[in-house]
């Protein structure tokens, strides 16, 4: 069984914590949510890895949504897989969302990448057998009105 990435969602919300440090005001911070959607189904729910961007950070929305989700969808699906053709491969991932960037001065851009990158479903869609928690996706309303029983399984380490 393959993998294939079918979508990647971004919603940039609030953090709105009445914090703040020498630096930064949080209740002006906003986080980036993501999720991967796969097209793996597992107990006849489809299989999403989830992610969002630190504390400490403005969420990356614009270039999550301009320049990397692109550029997922857009690949090869095969260009993505592991040597097994079975499951997604962490590093063919990060190759394609890098793709056509100029190298060095990550600044921001590691953190975009990153959240896509933590959000990658690898474990969940793996062979092995799932220690995976199956929670509603309530995340992305593009996702949730293509794919009417998204789910998002968040693996346990």
């Amino acid at each position: 069984m393959s993998v294939r990435i079918v979508d990647v969602c971004e919603i940039t919300k609030p953090i709105s914590s009445p914090i703040r440090n020498a630096y930064i005001d949080f209740t002006k911070m906003t986080t980036s949510l993501v999720a991967v959607v796969t097209d793996v189904v597992r107990d006849g729910k489809r299989v999403v890895g989830y992610g969002f961007n630190s504390n400490g950070r403005y969420g990356q929305g614009g270039l999550i949504r301009e320049r990397f989700a692109p550029r997922l969808k857009e690949a090869d699906p095969k260009s993505l897989l592991d040597a097994s053709g079975g499951n997604l491969d962490p590093d063919k991932v990060w190759a394609a969302m890098m793709s056509n960037e100029k190298p060095g001065g990550h600044g921001e851009r590691s953190v975009a990448v990153g959240t896509i990158d933590m959000a990658e479903p690898i474990r969940a869609c793996s062979s092995m057998p799932p220690a995976a928690i199956i929670i509603p996706a309530r995340i992305c309303r593009r996702c949730a009105a293509k794919c009417a029983a998204i789910s998002i399984a968040a693996t346990t380490s």
